[in-house]
């Protein structure tokens, strides 16, 4: 499927400046000029957005966790550990740990759901294609400048150069605060799996591997243990799935509110998820 829109998009441009006037007639114009940008109004300040305000709070909450022992155990003991400190997550997906591997699984298909979600929510897929695609038409235009050895037309691309540089920064800005959430669960969901395993008895952190008994607690290589390999295995797929899932769904969504023709056997927009 064809980026929409991203086909038809002329690179990004600056406007041209108006050249100077001068003599007696530019220094009039200029005097004219002057009260009415005197009087232009001022742009109206940012307005306050909660969901900006909730990504930066559970980013700096996942940074005090990270530091300080004490805020992430009390955080992690809200949520239960074991039948004799329980709370609502362990009462969802702790089976009593009497099931670790599918506890171990459920957190991570929730912990990489809640992610892709919030990087599905601050990623704005059609202008990232129109960059990529933006991105690849001037590279090419830049080398065959260079290779032309023209200073005039080198020089002609920088403001090119200058405003895809802003508008990928932009891009960039926007999905990197989706990983505040992402920061967030990663210390909280692993904490929380570990704590699990931890106060768990030593017949319930047993499990069977390639026909071999496995403790889940002991380490595998160095300090990491079982549980952390594991764990990372349910992880990573998932979200690669639920990110791809997500935004397909978001692309199928945006097609058919505009109504825009597909390409069969083509991504909207495109790159990875």
């Amino acid at each position: 499927m064809a980026p929409p829109h991203a086909a038809d998009e002329p690179l990004p441009s600056e406007e041209e400046a108006e050249p100077p006037a001068t003599g007696e007639a530019g220094s009039g114009a200029a005097a004219a000029s002057a009260p009415a940008r005197a009087a232009r109004p001022r742009p109206p300040p940012p307005q306050f957005k909660f969901s900006t305000f909730a990504l930066v709070f559970l980013g700096l909450l996942g940074f005090w966790m990270l530091i300080d022992p004490t805020a992430r155990n009390g955080i992690i003991s809200l949520l239960g550990t074991s039948p004799s400190a329980g709370g609502p997550f362990y009462t969802l997906i702790g089976f009593s740990s009497n099931h670790i591997l599918l506890t171990m699984a459920l957190a991570g298909a929730i912990e990489m759901l809640i992610t892709a979600v919030a990087y599905n929510y601050t990623t704005d897929w059609m202008k990232a294609a129109r960059i990529q695609k933006w991105s690849s038409a001037f590279r090419k235009a830049q080398m065959e400048a260079i290779r032309s050895g023209k200073k005039d037309r080198i020089a002609a691309m920088r403001p090119h150069q200058e405003k895809l540089t802003r508008l990928s920064s932009e891009v960039s800005i926007a999905q990197f605060k989706g990983m505040a959430v992402t920061w967030f669960l990663l210390i909280v969901i692993y904490t929380w799996v570990g704590t699990v395993i931890s106060d768990a008895t030593i017949a319930q952190q047993t499990v069977t591997l390639g026909g071999a008994s496995v403790v889940l607690s002991q380490t595998l290589v160095g300090p990491i243990p079982y549980w952390f390999v594991i764990f990372s295995l349910y992880t990573v797929p998932l979200s690669l799935i639920f990110r791809r899932l997500l935004k397909h769904y978001w692309l199928q969504r945006y097609v058919e509110k505009n109504q825009l023709p597909l390409a069969a056997g083509s991504d909207a927009a495109g790159g990875s998820a």
